[in-house]
């Protein structure tokens, strides 16, 4: 949601994160003092009563459990809390929630078109012929006809019993292009607004209506994934499926463990059928097991974390659920990392430098099990500068957007190389893009519409870019894949395995071979040296485009 790097979510520089999380030297003192608040892990094999009579010991207060998992949310007056829990043998670590300073709603990679000192004038990339049943704004998606959404959809255009989660900031529920596909009895928040970071709450209990989205970021990610094609604005990859909204992300583009392992375990037991994931788990881009530049609290909170992540993760796919998630934005190969100089991303305990060693470090949950990741692609099926890859990690590529692309032509650092897809009005407002009249502000046409049906309902549409735009272009997909090649479930149920539906996203992608030569340079684009990449592989898997381009028209015409 690379902000704090959406992994998108799309991921943002970390040098624009400021907030939360463990790891904090434990002050000698074990005085009471102000009340935090903690995810606890319990150690495998440990009942839900021995972890909370250990949390207890500790000096901790529980506020919520799921045995399922072993997670806890915990809150705790004493100083040495979080030393005691790791100390403590039922117990395997506590990951503090501390806000301190805010940060940007959305990340520098994926706005970086506003950020630019040559903004681009927003050429429109129209690809001439319009396809039958297509939305007004549908010619200006390149995505969809990269990946043949627009051909899929004439077989296949989505069934409504498919569910699709969007593990986000949340889902705006009255935007006209998503209200016919929103699923309100499915849709929760598991992350109330944290005002330190997230600002004033707008209710009385800081916890939004399921069909709210403050920050933006998850209202484009649906969009993306199964906006309405209603003959307005614009549609989806997958049309004709239902929206779920799981808020486990902060307004201010945070993502604590406690929510997101509470939307996994919700995406589980409801029977949904694909989850998208576009961000990290704050405080720390990798997490490792004992990176001896971190003090023992802070590997004891990031085992935890490894260890909450991985059960819910495994719990979700086991029940059903298809796991797509954003492979990150900081341009490296996941298998073989740079030094880490952006974690931990709270305010009084600046990041420092830390060695990642590949083996014993996590990015997650793109690196978590049974996560499909995706790289993001330009118009010119080129990586993305920013974009992750690597042979470890990389399961596909899709359509993510990139402003760089098109060198050399008269589209080199324009809008129209991004994606447009669905945005909250009031997020727009509040960035001064649209006044208080609803109106698009003079400088902000070229990347933001505005659409009105006859009543006077209206819409907004914006572009950004990131692996957290190429993550739903994925879920779309598999979601078409669910529709097209699912069977009856128990109890009136419908759905796929989620290996099945893995297995042909994989086989129906497009092979996109490496570039020649391997090592893509990105100077002619602007980007220093440290951009430079390096695809290793054949045709048919490499690392920047893992098993290939993925291809709607193959899942849906081509059998399991």
């Amino acid at each position: 949601m690379v902000s704090k790097r959406f992994t998108v979510g799309a991921v943002a520089t970390a040098a624009v994160l400021a907030l939360t999380v463990t790891g904090m030297a434990v002050p000698a003192s074990a005085e009471p003092t102000a009340v935090r608040t903690f995810t606890v892990v319990a150690e495998d094999g440990v009942s839900g009563d021995a972890a909370v009579a250990a949390i207890r010991s500790a000096g901790g207060t529980v506020v919520s459990r799921t045995d399922e998992v072993g997670v806890y949310q915990v809150t705790s007056d004493r100083t040495d809390f979080a030393a005691k829990a790791t100390a403590a043998g039922a117990l395997i670590g506590a990951a503090e929630q501390r806000a301190i300073g805010r940060k940007p709603k959305l990340d520098r990679v994926e706005q970086e078109h506003l950020l630019a000192a040559a903004a681009a004038k927003g050429a429109a990339r129209k690809s001439g012929k319009k396809p039958a049943k297509m939305d007004p704004l549908d010619d200006k998606l390149w995505g969809l006809e990269m990946i043949r959404a627009d051909k899929a959809r004439k077989v296949e255009p989505g069934d409504r019993r498919v569910t699709v989660g969007v593990l986000d900031t949340g889902v705006d529920a009255s935007h006209p292009d998503i209200a016919p596909n929103f699923n309100w009895a499915l849709s929760r928040n598991f992350a109330p607004d944290i005002p330190e970071i997230d600002g004033e709450c707008e209710v009385a209990s800081c916890l939004d209506p399921a069909g709210t989205d403050d920050g933006g970021h998850g209202t484009h990610v649906a969009g993306t994934v199964g906006a309405a094609a209603n003959g307005y604005g614009l549609s989806g990859v997958a049309p004709g499926v239902s929206l779920v909204n799981l808020k486990g992300g902060q307004d201010s583009g945070y993502f604590f463990l406690n929510p997101v392992v509470n939307a996994l375990l919700h995406a589980g037991r409801s029977g949904l059928d694909v989850v998208n994931m576009s961000f990290y788990v704050d405080p720390w881009l990798y997490n490792c097991t004992a990176n001896p530049a971190d003090s023992p609290e802070a590997q004891a909170a990031q085992r935890a974390t490894i260890r909450a992540m991985k059960r819910a993760l495994t719990f979700a796919h086991d029940r059903g659920v298809t796991l797509v998630g954003a492979l990150g934005n900081n341009y490296e190969d996941l298998g073989d990392p740079r030094t880490d100089t952006s974690s931990p991303n709270y305010g009084d305990v600046a990041p420092y430098p830390r060695e990642i060693d590949n083996d014993s470090c996590w990015d997650l949950p793109t690196e978590g099990p049974h996560v499909i990741s995706v790289s993001s692609v330009g118009p010119s099926g080129k990586k993305a500068d920013y974009s992750n890859y690597g042979t470890e990690q990389t399961a596909v590529a899709a359509p993510g957007g990139w402003f760089r692309d098109g060198f050399g032509t008269d589209t080199f650092r324009t809008d129209a190389n991004m994606i447009l897809s669905t945005y909250p009005k009031k997020v727009l407002q509040e960035e001064g893009a649209v006044d208080e009249d609803g109106n698009i502000v003079a400088g902000a046409e070229t990347f933001v519409f505005k659409e009105c049906k006859k009543n006077g309902e209206c819409g907004y549409f914006t572009y950004l870019q990131g692996t957290s735009m190429a993550a739903p272009h994925a879920s779309g997909v598999a979601a078409l894949i669910v529709s097209r090649h699912g069977k009856p479930q128990g109890r009136g149920g419908y759905g796929l395995a989620p290996d099945s539906v893995e297995r042909h996203l994989l086989r129906t992608a497009t092979a996109h071979a490496c570039p020649e030569p391997r090592l893509q340079s990105y100077v002619n684009e602007g980007r220093p040296v440290e951009f430079n990449a390096y695809c290793d592989g054949p045709v048919n898997f490499n690392g920047f485009y893992g098993h290939g381009i993925i291809d709607a028209y193959a899942a849906v015409t081509t059998r399991p």
